[in-house]
């Protein structure tokens, strides 16, 4: 199986135009079947004015597809407080993190 029920993901939402906001969602498999996964959680979204990711506040379930190529999935490792989770930006280096010393670079240039 490639989810499980209580795994923890972040999903990157592909952009088809250049204008198009960028949008996050971090949450829990509540479950999986034939490459659609039910997720519970949070988008963020990139604030244009501020430049970062802000956390929508109201909980949301998501239906999403692992195979259509639009969304690209990242597996969070179980002990990361997902009510923790924010972005902060290193370097050139866009960081997903919940403070502790856990974190996912979203940059994947070898140069960034």
């Amino acid at each position: 199986m490639i989810l499980k029920q209580g795994e923890k993901i972040h999903v990157v939402h592909r952009r088809f135009f250049e204008k198009e906001i960028r949008r996050h969602f971090v949450g829990i498999v509540e479950g999986y079947e034939g490459g659609v996964a039910r997720v519970v959680g949070h988008v963020f979204s990139l604030d244009r004015t501020e430049g970062t990711f802000e956390r929508r506040p109201e909980e949301r379930t998501r239906i999403i597809s692992l195979s259509s190529g639009e969304n690209f999935v990242n597996v969070i490792p179980d002990f990361v407080d997902l009510g923790k989770i924010h972005y902060k930006q290193v370097k050139k280096v866009v960081r997903v993190t919940d403070g502790s010393a856990w974190h996912l670079d979203l940059s994947e240039s070898p140069f960034a």
